[in-house]
């Protein structure tokens, strides 16, 4: 009976990692995210975190899609991944466009010059991305803590802290244990386009 190299390597490099954990770094490899959440991340030389995205099932992280230094891959879910070496990569293709229009969504919300509005932006994005349809409107399930969403828009956690307050006070976000739901009256605004 012959076995073919790709299901060896899947049986093979599929791990499980925590929340919280680091996924190694490999030059000649790179991770298939089969589920879970991760987010890719660098610093500035004054220990500023920067965020370079948040990624999911399907998606394709690793070391050689980045230039930044440091690079990290960090888990923010329990997360299964496949380690894809780079005689695979050619089956990536469609996850690799996936990888860079996400990433050019990413820096759209990124670009908004006021913090509500990228706030906002973000929370629709992150809905569409990671939601899960409940009855009161999309559950983003992610335990994103302030700091860390300030991190992903260059705000103050303050801020953010401030924003997500008003937010629910206005009607278009709740929050259920340590989650957001995108309340569904709220939809109609989370699609404008500029």
């Amino acid at each position: 009976m012959t076995v073919s190299t790709p299901s060896i390597w899947s049986k093979i490099t599929r791990q499980t990692f925590t929340r919280r954990s680091l996924l190694p770094l490999k030059q000649d490899f790179l991770w298939k995210i089969e589920t879970g959440v991760v987010r890719t991340l660098t610093w500035l030389e004054d220990g500023n975190c920067i965020n370079l995205g948040l990624w999911g099932p399907g998606d394709v992280v690793g070391r050689i899609l980045s230039n930044a230094d440091p690079y990290q891959i960090e888990c923010l879910t329990l997360v299964e991944a496949t380690l894809l070496p780079n005689l695979s990569w050619s089956q990536t293709t469609d996850a690799m466009i996936l990888h860079i229009q996400r990433s050019g969504e990413l820096i759209e919300i990124l670009h908004c010059r006021q913090a509500e509005v990228s706030l906002l932006r973000l929370f629709a994005w992150l809905a569409k991305r990671f939601g899960q349809e409940v009855e009161q409107g999309k559950l983003i399930d992610l335990r994103l803590t302030h700091q860390e969403i300030a991190e992903l828009l260059g705000l103050t956690r303050v801020t953010v802290t401030r924003l997500l307050n008003d937010f629910e006070k206005q009607g278009i976000i709740q929050r259920v244990q340590r989650k957001f739901i995108v309340l569904h009256e709220q939809l109609p605004f989370w699609h404008y386009e500029i």
